[in-house]
């Protein structure tokens, strides 16, 4: 019981001195370190770009067992629900968020408050009017009211056919 007692204790001792040293780099989770996130908002659907590097050793993990994890730990950064990811890299990662913002209708969005699970280098929110940066948050901060931008009808109206216009020589003729 004794060897037990000093094992648990060296591990506590252990924990103490790791915990700051891990502590003292909050842009990164795990194997992975954030240089910045971009969010694009689009009416009310948010486009976010991830921009980060991934320790060493772990390039070989991700070859042989692929990128679930990496998928994982990014989606606890982001700290949204309902993502999802587009395509993901080594370097960086893009997601689509549908409803972030709220919709007030005519057009009108609110992008609300975010908090983020790790402190984010340059964070960057561009809606179609204004564009916010940010340097070494984890929140963004007061939300941000926009206008969506204008849609284009998806059925183009019908063009009259040609024989419908008057026959007019061509200039080149």
């Amino acid at each position: 019981m004794g060897a037990r007692a000093a094992a648990l204790l060296c591990l506590f001792f252990i924990c103490l001195i790791i915990a700051p040293v891990i502590a003292a780099n909050d842009e990164r989770y795990g194997y992975i370190t954030v240089e910045s996130v971009q969010i694009q908002l689009v009416n009310a659907t948010a486009l976010i770009d991830v921009h980060y590097s991934v320790d060493e050793g772990t390039r070989l993990i991700f070859f042989l067992l692929g990128k679930q994890d990496l998928k994982n730990k990014l989606l606890k950064i982001l700290n949204y629900d309902d993502a999802q990811m587009q395509y993901v890299n080594l370097s960086d990662a893009e997601f689509v968020i549908n409803q972030a913002a709220y919709s007030y209708g005519n057009g009108i969005f609110w992008y609300p408050t975010h908090q983020f699970n790790v402190v984010i280098p340059k964070l960057t929110v561009a809606s179609p009017q204004v564009m916010r940066n940010y340097t070494n948050t984890n929140l963004f901060p007061n939300g941000m009211g926009y206008f969506g931008t204008v849609m284009v009808n998806e059925t183009p109206e019908q063009v009259p056919s040609s024989s419908n216009f008057s026959e007019s020589p061509s200039p080149h003729e």
